[in-house]
């Protein structure tokens, strides 16, 4: 899908929001709307919306349904190494899922020194810091520079408009976030599962320089993936072929995923502190443009757009009306 058709489409095709009332127990994230159902399901529904810096920026057209195809990729691709709480996939936006129990600990895994957040390990460096996460870090490091090994950097989960906050392997089990038991095996899953992503990633000429796994307890009390994995919105990638020669000329990576916005915010305000400027629209469908061609690359599959003549939210109602 190139720019002119999504032109075609108009930013105001975007799903902002997937209110529908006739589904029980609504709850909003930042990106998803959620619906608990009986027998222990919950409905997720990727909504166009785009989050940074705590906040909701803008809504991107399709960006909703390539991040529920690409999780759908990566969580097929390792299931062998994690289960994770998928039952369906009932409309593209949509996954029928398993209720868990979310820990309160975001598993956050990086292969580079990268990252414009608050809390992202080259934020904290260029402050001067050189402890973070339990990991010393060296001096004389580089923006985007690849570590010795990835390291997870685990951060509390933040409510809408609050900020997340770093923690280390001490803070977690200090504070009785997680037992022993439970760090043990969300690291390992974590590990693990940011291998097998940089592997493929590689394969299909990227780098997957971070990401951030949700877990969570099933009935039983089995660790279980939860929310999304790999995705544009959960993940770094760059262009691997033009990621050494841009780092060797202290550039920025060319990158699929949602930094495209993040730079322009950072470069015109302090996100933290100042009011957001409008998102031109051209701005949100070269946006789309680059949530489409990620979810092309990173899975070798052809995007599947919709039909433009039927709203999002009609749809996706059209789907559930099953579960109404």
């Amino acid at each position: 899908m190139n720019f002119e058709t999504l032109k075609a489409y108009g930013a105001a095709y975007a799903l902002a929001d997937a209110t529908i009332p006739e589904l029980p127990n609504h709850s909003r994230g930042k990106v998803r709307d959620s619906y608990d159902l009986p027998g222990g399901r919950r409905l997720l529904i990727a909504t166009d919306r785009l989050s940074a810096f705590d906040l909701i920026l803008t809504s991107v057209p399709f960006k909703g349904q390539v991040l529920t195809q690409t999780a759908r990729f990566w969580f097929e691709a390792t299931a062998d190494i994690c289960p994770n709480h998928v039952i369906e996939y009932p409309d593209p936006n949509v996954l029928l899922a398993r209720r868990l129990t979310i820990l309160p600990v975001e598993m956050v895994v990086r292969g580079y020194l990268a990252g414009t957040t608050g809390t992202s390990i080259l934020t904290l460096y260029n402050q001067g810091r050189r402890e973070m996460y339990g990991v010393r870090f060296a001096d004389g490091l580089r923006a985007n520079e690849r570590l010795p090994q990835p390291i997870i950097t685990p951060t509390t989960k933040a409510d809408a408009g609050d900020h997340d906050a770093p923690l280390s392997a001490h803070d977690i089990l200090e504070r009785g976030l997680l037992s022993r038991e439970h760090w043990d095996q969300a690291a390992d899953y974590a590990l693990k599962l940011f291998a097998r992503g940089q592997a493929m990633a590689a394969e299909r000429g990227l780098i997957l320089a971070d990401t951030k796994y949700e877990l969570g307890l099933d009935e039983d009390g089995r660790i279980v993936l939860a929310d999304e994995i790999h995705t544009p919105d959960s993940s770094r990638y760059w262009l691997a072929s033009s990621y050494q020669d841009r780092f060797e000329r202290g550039e920025r990576p060319e990158s699929f995923d949602k930094d495209f916005v993040r730079a322009w915010v950072a470069a015109r305000c302090d996100p933290y502190k100042e009011p957001i400027p409008p998102i031109p629209e051209a701005l949100v469908l070269q946006t789309a443009e680059v949530y489409v061609r990620a979810f092309e690359t990173i899975t070798g599959q052809d995007f599947a757009p919709p039909a433009a003549d039927e709203p999002v939210l009609q749809r996706i109602r059209r789907n559930l009306e099953r579960f109404f």
